[in-house]
C-alpha cells in the first residue's frame, strides 16, 4: 500500500499572512518538511530557520567531486547549521541532498586559503575531523561554541593545508576492523556532539 507523504489542498476558508504559499494551499504540500511548515513558501521557511540556527558550521572539501556532500548537507540541515561550506570545486552532487539544500545556506570557497580567510574574519575556530598522529578524541574534547568543522574527501581526508590551518583536528573513536568511517557519517557524529554540547547541555543546566 502507498502512503503518501504530506497534505492535500487546503480545506475551508484560507489562512491570512505572507508566509501561507497559494499553489501550495490549492494543490497540496507533498514536501519533506515538518508539519508546522505545512503550505508555507521556502522563503518563509528558511526566514524562520535563520533565526534560530547553532553557531556552528561545516565544511568539505570537494577536490574529487565528493558525493558526500548531499548527505552532509541534509545531516547540517537536519542539526540546523548556520551554513555549509564547500571548499575547491563549485559543482557538487545534490542528489543526497534530498532537496535541504534549499533551506540551508551553502557557500563555495575555491581555494582552502580563502576558506581560512573567512573562517578567521568571522572568529570560528576550525576544527578538522580526521585520524592524525596529533588528533585528540572528539569523544572527550571541549567543542567551542563557535566554530567549523571540517572533513576531507573520502579516501585522501584532510589535506595539508586544513591541518596546519586548524586548531585542532579531532577523531572519532572506533572499535572494528576498519581505519576510518564514511566522511558524511563522521559528519553527522561531529554535529551531533555538538549538539549534546551547547544545546542539551544548556537545557539541563
Amino acid at each position: 500500500m502507498h502512503h503518501e507523504v504530506g497534505v492535500g489542498p487546503w480545506e475551508g476558508a484560507l489562512p491570512e499572512g505572507d508566509h501561507w504559499d497559494p499553489e501550495l494551499l490549492a494543490n497540496g504540500d507533498r514536501r519533506n518538511v515538518l508539519d508546522e511548515y505545512r503550505y508555507w513558501t521556502m522563503e518563509a521557511i528558511v526566514a524562520e530557520l535563520d533565526t534560530r540556527r547553532h553557531n556552528f558550521h561545516v565544511a568539505i572539501e570537494n577536490w574529487q567531486h565528493d558525493m558526500n556532500i548531499g548527505t552532509v548537507v541534509r545531516t547540517a540541515n537536519a542539526f540546523l547549521a548556520k551554513e555549509v561550506h564547500i571548499i575547491g570545486r563549485r559543482r557538487w552532487n545534490k542528489r543526497g541532498a534530498m532537496v535541504t539544500d534549499r533551506y540551508q545556506h551553502v557557500r563555495h570557497h575555491p581555494t582552502v586559503e580563502d576558506f581560512v580567510a573567512w573562517a578567521k574574519g568571522e572568529g570560528l575556530a576550525i576544527i578538522g575531523i580526521d585520524i592524525f598522529p596529533d588528533s585528540e578524541k572528539l569523544e572527550t574534547y571541549e567543542l567551542p561554541q563557535n566554530c567549523v568543522f571540517v572533513f576531507g574527501q573520502e579516501g585522501p581526508g584532510l589535506s595539508d593545508e586544513v591541518h596546519a590551518a586548524a586548531e585542532t583536528t579531532l577523531s572519532i573513536e572506533q572499535f572494528g576492523s576498519t581505519r576510518s568511517i564514511n566522511a558524511a557519517s563522521a559528519a553527522g557524529i561531529a554535529m551531533h556532539a555538538w549538539i549534546r554540547r551547547h544545546v542539551f547541555n544548556q537545557r539541563v543546566g
